[in-house]
């Protein structure tokens, strides 16, 4: 279920919310996200955020104390502080060195924020 949130919140994220924006900082039409390999492209994303929701899923339960206190609340939590303080600055790190504007910062960062936080709640309310 955590894998498969980040697929809802990138649907979300990437289509209605920011779609238009993205493609603009980006640099892409629409016509050019056709042209892509949506198999591979899909199925990689989905090994690459089980991986992501596995490694997640091993830091908020990575002792049995942590297990027996952990619960949607506090898996938000530190989802959030994952996907804002960790992934969030480590992208806009690498994209200051690419040259890469502010917005496209902020919407790539922010939907790892907000996949994180999905993930750590769903997680959280699994254990």
């Amino acid at each position: 279920m955590a894998t498969l949130s980040t697929f809802v919140v990138g649907w979300l994220w990437y289509g209605p919310l920011f779609g238009k924006a993205w493609m603009s900082a980006v640099g892409v039409t629409e016509e050019d996200l056709e042209k892509g390999n949506m198999t591979k492209i899909f199925g990689l994303s989905f090994i690459f955020e089980f991986i992501m929701a596995f490694n997640l899923a091993m830091f908020l339960t990575g002792s049995p104390e942590a297990a027996e206190q952990m619960s949607a609340g506090t898996g938000a939590f530190y989802g959030f502080l994952t996907g804002f303080g960790w992934i969030f600055f480590a992208l806009a790190v690498n994209s200051l060195y690419e040259d890469k504007s502010w917005k496209y910062i902020f919407i790539n960062g922010g939907y790892w924020t907000v996949s994180f936080t999905v993930m750590g709640l769903i997680i959280g309310a699994w254990i």
